[in-house]
């Protein structure tokens, strides 16, 4: 203690040392003094002063002065904030004589700005406060030139002022806050942490830098190193389950810790972590529990974690094997269980000892067992239990087609409390939508509802119910699994549709085709076929069978006269036999076709066309030649038609026939301008001027009639004989409709401005109507109002 007391006092007295160095420098680097040509800094070329003395100019004498500046190291606080600007150090020049004929230049980092020079003296002054942290030196030149012409006298010389540090920032933990963790019951002296603080200012100058850590709150459970900075342990015994967390307040001070300096705080949050230092317990060590089977016993443990999980054990009271414990995992309770059925009417009553022990024990300070013991005392109730089956899972099997109600298999299952309730067996139908199977209730027989086919489901899977009579809520349930045996009942056929090809020129004994067979059945020998031709083709000339030996057999052609002119398909009647109880068997018709083929036996065309067709025409020249037949069709038919549509008509009017006509105008009102001759000939019906007039409701004859009596040209045509001819046709034709007949109509509508027609009457017919005003509309309309019109005689008649 006396010597740490003696190490205080020494580096107190470092300290004052070194600040009376500190104002030392300051004054001598602010004072003006003498040049001192021994520490000047100058450089010793250009520009030479001319020294005169009493001799004459031309025995002028040439001599080199010696020059140079003169200055130390200059130096400025930082942080200065007096009223004037603080002076830095003063400039001095050989050549400076005090004539005022020369003045300082200064140049380079923050000239002008943070520093001026006084041009005559050479006194430099910062005029901004200065902050080393943000920058610790300047670099600037110094020259001198003449005043009045500014030419520089000598070169320029570089030098530096450099920014003296204060105590001016506080320590500061870049990384805080911090969080830390230690395992309880740790010793005296374990490191918890470390922490770490910075300092801006200079570390190489004065203890503006040098930092001492404290620890101001957290005491007395722990302490930090004031040179390092870690955190440790310094109470015996702290125990997580008295205290898991504390917050620890750590300083860090400048100045080495003195009077004066800067100082910064950090918070440090420990932990304790769990050690499996606490044993289970229950909640009353050798209490007596009462409990049913299945009932929960827990013993608490004050770990956390894997320290905590425990396992349970009976360790008496149990000799016939019984009960077994069980842990859960969630809530570390030990659950009470049976394993063998219990006699109600026998024993009611057992005392067991468990046993809680931890899972996981390691060395800790408490020593002690992990574990802790209880006695439990089980009471056996008769309590309502579901029916149990004498299998979680049956397995039966059945043939198929096998007839309606077949018995499957039984499933059994009872009631296993004491009473033995009945119980009754249903068939959950959401397992049997299509109901193939039924259910005995009372017996659980389970019977075939439906035929089955194993060709379309080999397996089903039912679920059987069973149901206390007298609590239909306690339910069990089974799963039935019922397999469909195979039958042969389903005959062998052809494996493929197969196109069997033979060409003409192959040579006896080559193969046709190699038929193989499939059966939808599955034997458990497996299938074996038999292949014969049907009775009546066993002595077939034209092909035979060959047996493979695997299942298969190969048509084969007996001679090589195959000719597709001849016949092109033949039909091979094959029977198929399986080999199951009772045998299956088909007839498959297997059809072969003649084709010719080239000689390496690539099949070509199968037609028998084919083979007739000229000796030395290729098939392009056939094609060739009925495109020119097709073609020449083609314009004769064109040619005639043509000729039909350009015959002349049979009346044609002649430019002296001049005679009166009837008009026809398009329109009412119209002129002479919008009249059409009318001409005769469109009356004539060529078709018709034999006396044959086609029929329209029944098909065409496609015979050409000869037509007598028609007239070839329109010369010499009589109208009177060519209207009688009409006329007769009219009479004759039973489709022509009744044009000149009166025509009844069983609706003729409402508000119709026109009157009800019939046929145009004639003058000579019993109508009211007068045409007289048709020989007023002029002489075109003459002879039509002649013709409708009535005469004196007609009216005196």
């Amino acid at each position: 203690r006396w010597r740490s007391k003696k190490e205080s006092n020494k580096e107190m007295l470092m300290d004052l040392w070194m600040s009376l160095l500190l104002v030392w420098i300051t004054c001598v680097s602010s004072a003006s003094m003498t040049p001192i040509i021994g520490q000047s800094r100058s450089t010793q070329t250009g520009g030479p002063a001319a020294v005169a003395s009493g001799l004459g100019e031309g025995q002028r004498l040439l001599s080199r002065a010696k020059r140079g500046w003169v200055w130390n190291q200059m130096f400025v606080l930082e942080e200065f904030s007096g009223r004037d600007p603080i002076l830095v150090g003063r400039l001095h020049t050989d050549l400076d004589v005090g004539n005022k004929n020369i003045k300082y230049v200064l140049s380079g980092e923050g000239a002008g700005t943070i520093f001026a020079i006084n041009e005559l003296t050479g006194d430099i002054h910062a005029m901004k406060r200065l902050d080393r942290e943000e920058k610790a030196e300047y670099t600037l030149k110094a020259q001198v030139v003449d005043a009045d012409n500014n030419e520089p006298l000598e070169p320029p010389s570089e030098f530096i002022i450099k920014v003296q540090d204060i105590n001016d920032n506080p320590p500061q933990f870049i990384e805080g806050p911090y969080h830390a963790s230690v395992p309880e019951m740790s010793a005296v002296g374990t490191p918890v942490t470390r922490v770490t603080a910075t300092d801006a200012d200079d570390p190489v100058y004065g203890n503006s830098a040098k930092l001492v850590y404290s620890i101001l709150d957290g005491q007395p459970y722990f302490s930090v190193d004031p040179n390092t900075a870690t955190i440790k342990i310094a109470l015996h015994g702290m125990d997580r389950e008295m205290r898991e967390e504390y917050l620890v307040v750590i300083q860090a001070k400048d100045m080495g810790g003195h009077m004066g300096g800067l100082s910064g705080t950090t918070t440090v949050t420990v932990t304790l972590t769990d050690i499996n230092d606490n044993p289970p317990k229950f909640s009353k060590s050798k209490s007596l529990h009462s409990l049913k089977v299945g009932g929960r016993v827990k013993a608490n443990d004050r770990d956390i974690g894997e320290n905590a999980k425990s396992t349970y054990n009976i360790i008496e009271g149990d000799d016939q094997g019984s009960f077994e414990i069980i842990t859960d995992t969630q809530t570390q309770e030990g659950i009470l269980r049976l394993k063998k059925p219990l006699d109600y009417e026998n024993k009611r009553t057992f005392t067991l000892k468990v046993e809680a022990t931890n899972i996981r024990a390691e060395p800790s300070p408490s020593g002690g067992p992990f574990k802790d013991t209880a006695t439990v005392k089980i009471t056996v109730e008769d309590t309502d239990e579901p029916p149990v089956f004498s299998k979680p899972m049956y397995l039966l099997e059945v043939k198929e087609n096998a007839p309606i109600n077949t018995v499957i298999g039984t499933v059994t299952a009872r009631d296993p409390d004491a009473s033995g309730s009945l119980v009754r067996y249903f068939i959950d139908r959401h397992t049997d939508l299509e109901r193939q199977f039924n259910i005995n209730v009372d017996d659980g027989k389970i019977t075939l509802a439906k035929a089955l086919d194993r060709e379309t489901d080999t397996w089903h899977n039912i679920t059987v119910t069973a149901t206390e009579v007298r609590n239909h809520s306690q339910i069990s349930r089974a799963n039935v699994a019922i397999r469909v045996m195979d039958i042969n009942d389903n005959a062998p056929e052809f494996a493929d549709e197969y196109d069997a090809v033979l060409c003409e020129n192959g040579k006896p004994g080559q193969v046709v085709q190699i038929v193989s067979a499939v059966d939808k059945d599955d034997p458990i020998q497996g299938h074996y076929f038999d292949y014969r031709l049907v009775p009546e083709m066993l002595n077939n000339p034209n092909f035979t069978i060959k047996n493979n030996q695997d299942n298969t057999i190969s048509i084969l052609a007996k001679h090589d006269t195959f000719r597709r002119q001849k016949q092109k398909l033949y039909y091979l009647p094959i029977i198929v036999t399986d080999n199951g109880n009772p045998p299956m068997s088909s007839t498959n018709t297997l059809t072969i076709r003649v084709c010719g083929c080239s000689k390496e036996g690539i099949v070509g065309s199968c037609n028998a066309e084919a083979s007739v067709l000229p000796i030395g025409l290729s098939m392009g020249a056939l094609i060739a030649i009925l495109a020119c037949i097709i073609l020449l069709l083609v314009i004769v038919v064109l040619f005639v038609t043509l000729r039909r549509h350009k015959n002349e008509p049979l009346i044609i009017k002649d430019d002296e026939d001049v005679r009166e006509n009837i008009i026809r105008y398009d329109d009412e009102g119209g002129g002479e301008e919008d009249t059409e001759a009318f001409d005769i000939a469109t009356l004539q019906n060529p078709d018709g001027i034999n006396g044959y007039l086609p029929r329209k409701d029944i098909k065409p004859d496609l015979q050409f009639m000869p037509r007598a009596g028609q007239h070839s040209g329109p010369n010499g045509v009589d109208v009177d004989e060519f209207i009688n001819v009409r006329l007769h046709e009219a009479d004759n034709d039973p489709t022509a409709p009744p044009y000149d007949s009166i025509q009844i109509y069983g609706y003729e509508g409402r508000g119709s401005m026109a009157g009800s027609l019939s046929s145009l009457e004639t003058a000579s017919s019993d109508s009211d109507q007068n045409y007289d005003y048709l020989r007023e509309w002029g002489p075109r309309f003459r002879r039509l109002g002649e013709l409708y019109s009535v005469g004196e005689s007609d009216r005196e008649t």
